[in-house]
């Protein structure tokens, strides 16, 4: 897009003279660009010296006004240099102090439109890392976590590889691991205390342990740094999930006769064709008739969500649910004649401690939730008949990200509108080979179970119930029911 230029830059610049202060010397020009030789019109240069302080007075007589004349042909084989130059100032002044520019539509795009056209945009990109980073656990382990998934990054970098970057990361987790113990075993439960130690040595100085991924790193072995990681994030998340045994707040007393998970639940779907076919066989095995999706409930961020998914589950709703493949989801019929709750839109934003309810996250002005949809088999309620304010009772879908339909940053603009309440964790890739009329032949809620609590609908005048954690003020987990905790619960 070519535009007219006309503009007048001052410059200012600072010469060194022999046996003299600094003199302040002022550049003036003013530039039209000509099309041709035959319309060039003259390019007048003016300089004045001025000496930039009054003692100086005496020694003006050194500067002199200089008035020069040039036609711009004889500048022809430098004006690309000069317009270079003007450009470059132009941006530069654009960027540091924005001034509408006529026909500079592209500098105009709006500030609501920022995170999903911005490349910066940092979303979790799997279904592990989102649930790693949805756990509530205290300060040091998130610290641990956060210094450790940077490596992930890095190791994605070609070639040379930032093997001192990774070592200074290692070795900073390492610190914050031993200076910080008493603190993250003091957050584990004392049931549980004595299985958090052994996860703790075994992340200290374990087979897959911090010092076994900083020798790794000192031997520049990628693929040995990939695995080391993985399992060292892996203890990371154990210890992690040690120190939430519940939520990290208290429910909104109305929905407290919906059915609610607190904490993380896994549930087997078990897929058969409709049309009698099988799913392509896995490496060096065999055709099979039916394929197993593994999905992992986030109760820590979508309580309500997830908790009326596992009471479906457990009440074997839907078994013998039909899918349908539809742009970007595969979702399940909407059969109003199952027995759910219509629990309210649920949404975690990230740096908050508390879910959303009834309201959609405006991305654009940069809010992000903690369980993303922009994430390839992100499981999610789809909306209810009646209002977007409510999830659907029974319908839900997985998501099949596509980065090709998201914005430049990667988040799907749809992002921040469902409850998103969970990952699948192992079977991903039968995705692709679901088609409409396949069958959910049974659901079964394999870990967890103890973790699933509800209200029953007659008994609904129970106002406070579950197994409910809060920070104190060393961000570190109590139950309700540990002497750490002062908080009480109340039944009518």
């Amino acid at each position: 897009m070519a535009f007219p230029l006309s503009s007048s830059i001052t410059l200012s610049f600072t010469p060194s003279t022999p046996k003299r202060r600094f003199f302040s010397t002022h550049f003036g020009s003013r530039f039209s660009r000509a099309r041709n030789q035959e319309n060039a019109r003259p390019f007048q240069l003016k300089f004045q010296c001025k000496a930039s302080k009054e003692d100086f007075v005496k020694d003006q007589s050194q500067c002199r006004n200089i008035a020069t004349s040039f036609n711009l042909s004889t500048l022809i084989n430098g004006r690309m240099k000069l317009e270079g130059v003007i450009a470059a100032i132009v941006i530069v002044a654009q960027v540091t102090s924005p001034l509408p520019l006529a026909g500079w539509d592209f500098w105009s795009i709006l500030p609501a439109n920022a995170v999903l056209y911005s490349p910066e945009t940092k979303l979790p990109r799997t279904g592990e890392l989102a649930l790693r980073r949805a756990i509530p656990a205290n300060t040091n382990m998130k610290a641990i976590q956060a210094s450790l998934e940077e490596l992930s990054y890095l190791l994605r970098i070609p070639q040379r590889k930032p093997y001192g970057t990774m070592e200074g990361n290692v070795k900073k987790a390492l610190k914050i691991a031993v200076d910080g113990k008493d603190s993250i075993l003091a957050s584990i439960p004392a049931n549980l205390r004595e299985k958090g130690s052994a996860l703790y040595s075994s992340l200290i100085d374990g087979k897959g342990g911090l010092e076994a991924l900083l020798k790794c790193i000192k031997d520049q072995d990628p693929d040995r740094v990939s695995v080391g990681l993985a399992s060292s994030l892996d203890t990371v998340a154990e210890l992690e999930l040690l120190q939430a045994p519940g939520l990290s707040f208290l429910l909104p007393e109305q929905y407290l006769k919906y059915p609610r998970l607190t904490g993380r639940a896994v549930i087997e779907l078990t897929i058969e064709k409709g049309d009698g076919s099988s799913f392509s066989p896995e490496v060096g095995g065999e055709q099979r008739k039916t394929a197993t999706i593994q999905v992992v409930l986030d109760g820590y961020s979508a309580p309500l969500t997830t908790g009326n998914f596992a009471k479906l589950v457990t009440d074997r709703a839907y078994d013998g649910t039909k899918l349908s493949c539809i742009n970007q989801a595969i979702i399940s019929e909407n059969d109003t004649g199952k027995n759910g709750y219509s629990a309210p839109l649920e949404i975690m934003p990230s740096g908050q401690f508390e879910p959303l309810y009834k309201t959609t996250l405006s991305v654009q002005d940069g809010e992000l939730p903690v369980l993303p949809l922009s994430v390839y088999g992100a499981v999610a309620m789809a909306h209810s008949d009646v209002s977007e304010e409510y999830s659907s009772p029974y319908q839900f879908f997985f998501y099949l990200y596509d980065k090709r339909n998201s914005g430049l940053g990667g988040v799907s603009f749809d992002e921040g509108q469902f409850s998103v309440f969970g990952y699948i964790t192992a079977g991903r890739e039968i995705l692709p080979q679901i088609k409409t009329g396949d069958v959910i032949k049974s659901a079964k809620l394999v870990e967890g179970q103890d973790r699933l609590n509800w209200t029953p609908r007659n008994h609904a005048n129970i106002w406070a119930i579950g197994y409910v954690c809060l920070f104190d003020k060393e961000q570190n987990f109590h139950s309700l029911f540990s002497p750490s905790c002062t908080a009480f619960f109340t039944f009518s």
